[in-house]
């Protein structure tokens, strides 16, 4: 199969083709993501414009989420103030910038 690369929503190289990009998001780091921000599921719901049931399937592993949705979610943690890192040999992680004293 060919692979395009292009520059991805978040300025990252990227691959693009079927099955080419493994999820970044979680449901730990979901989870993860709504506890920093003190959010429950119905407010990422909300933030994100994503049904709660779509998130407590995929928080509780039911099933997976398509990339458009993932990208919705995603978002609504970067407009939180989440920041996701990508750290070598760790994979995501995540964390909310210090706030100045």
């Amino acid at each position: 199969m060919t692979y395009m690369a292009y520059i991805n929503q978040y300025g990252w190289f990227d691959i693009m083709g079927q099955g080419a990009k493994e999820t970044i998001l979680t449901p730990a780091l979901c989870r993860a993501a709504r506890g920093l921000l003190g959010w429950t599921q119905l407010d990422l719901a909300e933030q994100a414009a994503v049904s709660r049931s779509t998130i407590r399937d995929y928080e509780g592993k039911h099933h997976d989420i398509h990339r458009a949705t993932e990208a919705q979610l995603r978002l609504a943690f970067e407009r939180g103030g989440v920041v996701f890192v990508e750290v070598e040999g760790t994979g995501t992680c995540l964390g909310l910038p210090s706030t100045p004293k």
